[in-house]
């Protein structure tokens, strides 16, 4: 294919020929070319290394093309892949991919926690701005603002129908929300004595629990709003709490760089797991599909059967994940990779992934049985701070302190 120039370009790259063939000596064929090419006989300055100049950008200007060229075809093959070969991947094996459906915005200041309604196409957001906000996941539709908390709310949590909201605050408070019908706070419970960071409802949905900066974690009766009972033990700051499926332990990290392990109904500390060394932020129990990959990932270094459980992940400000074996207090594996604090993680239905949000900005896939990241999400223009998976519908949803809500599909 013959490209055509015009008659300006044409004298201009023969100046440039011109030019180079005399900067390098070759001036036979300089004046050979001269001849033919019907030149006058001074070099204008201004074509001075001009070939050079012009041949390096073009090379600068592939390379930048190749790079275009290998990331689009990758955004292609996730956009195929995600389609037709859906048909090969099970709902187990459905992962987060970009671009992110929705973003959300709508708070004043950084998010602190996302979570799914367990029944509605629900979620709800809270934030440092002192508001909740409740939005439909699948329509990216904001739906309103519970108001109450005068402070910077912390956590938020749902019984598991979805009919009563959790939520706790900077403020020192925990705040019952009724969402059935009004989306009113009916019980506001006071007793911390500093920032309360997190809360959870036990299965049966009779009592709250709740971690503070008071070093402390409290039980809370729900029909009375009373504090029944208080846990202490741990040395600072109480992160964050989070129940075992069947509400027989509460699982809570702390400033301390501890995750304690308590008997709900005694009160009493049952294992303390410390090999992370800086603040654990998060935690979360796996459910009963992951203890085959998590065993397999653990089995080189066990020649005794089966590691029993219950499993716990942890992630720290050291910016790993740790998982552990309830049972016998073992860490079974680390996973390394965020570069910067780990704020949340949450594993996949399936039991073979576990997600993690991280203050490097982005979400982590892992792939448990190979101890591996499969895949790394750039998802937020600033720290990511919370994530959730849906139970039972191809949804993660994250929050960040740039302020937005980010919906993302599964495939």
């Amino acid at each position: 294919m013959k490209m055509v120039l015009s008659q300006r370009q044409r004298e201009e790259l023969n100046k440039a020929i011109a030019d180079y063939l005399s900067s390098n000596g070759y001036n036979d064929a300089l004046e050979a070319f001269k001849k033919e090419a019907d030149m006058p006989g001074e070099m204008d300055r201004k074509f001075g290394g001009l070939l050079e100049k012009k041949w390096t950008s073009v090379i600068r200007l592939q390379k930048k093309v190749m790079e275009l060229e290998s990331k689009l075809s990758e955004a292609q093959k996730e956009f195929i892949e995600g389609a037709p070969t859906r048909a090969k991947r099970t709902p187990a094996e459905w992962i987060p991919r970009p671009p992110e459906k929705f973003s959300l915005t709508g708070h004043r200041a950084p998010i602190t926690k996302v979570i799914f309604h367990p029944v509605f196409s629900m979620m709800v957001s809270a934030s440092e701005d002192a508001t909740i906000k409740v939005w439909d996941f699948e329509s990216g539709e904001y739906e309103q603002t519970l108001k109450g908390h005068t402070d910077s709310v912390q956590d938020i949590a749902f019984d598991h129908h979805g009919k009563l909201l959790v939520s706790c605050s900077a403020d020192m408070t925990i705040k019952l929300w009724d969402f059935q019908q009004t989306f009113e706070c009916i019980k506001t419970m006071h007793g911390h004595d500093h920032n309360v960071s997190s809360v959870a409802f036990a299965p049966s949905g009779d009592v709250v629990f709740s971690g503070s900066r008071d070093k402390t974690i409290k039980m809370w009766d729900v029909a009375t709003g009373y504090c029944v009972k208080t846990y202490t033990g741990h040395r600072e700051w109480v992160r964050m709490i989070r129940i075992s499926s069947d509400g027989s332990l509460i699982a809570s990290s702390s400033n301390d760089q501890t995750v304690r392990i308590w008997q709900t109904a005694s009160k009493d500390c049952k294992v303390e797991l410390r090999d992370h060394d800086h603040v654990v932020e998060c935690v979360a129990w796996a459910p009963d599909t992951a203890s085959g990959p998590i065993n397999e990932a653990a089995g080189h270094d066990n020649r005794k059967g089966a590691h029993l459980g219950p499993f716990l992940a942890s992630g720290s400000r050291d910016k790993t994940i740790r998982i552990w074996d309830v049972g016998t207090g073992l860490c079974l594996m680390t996973l390394a990779g965020h570069d910067n604090w780990v704020r949340g993680v949450a594993f996949h239905p399936g039991g073979r992934y576990l997600l993690s949000a991280s203050d490097d900005k982005t979400l982590r896939v892992w792939d448990i049985k190979n101890k591996r990241c499969l895949k790394t999400l750039y998802a937020h223009q600033h720290f990511a701070t919370s994530l959730d998976f849906h139970k039972t519908l191809p949804y993660v949803i994250s929050g960040s302190v740039d302020q937005s809500v980010k919906v993302w599909e599964c495939r």
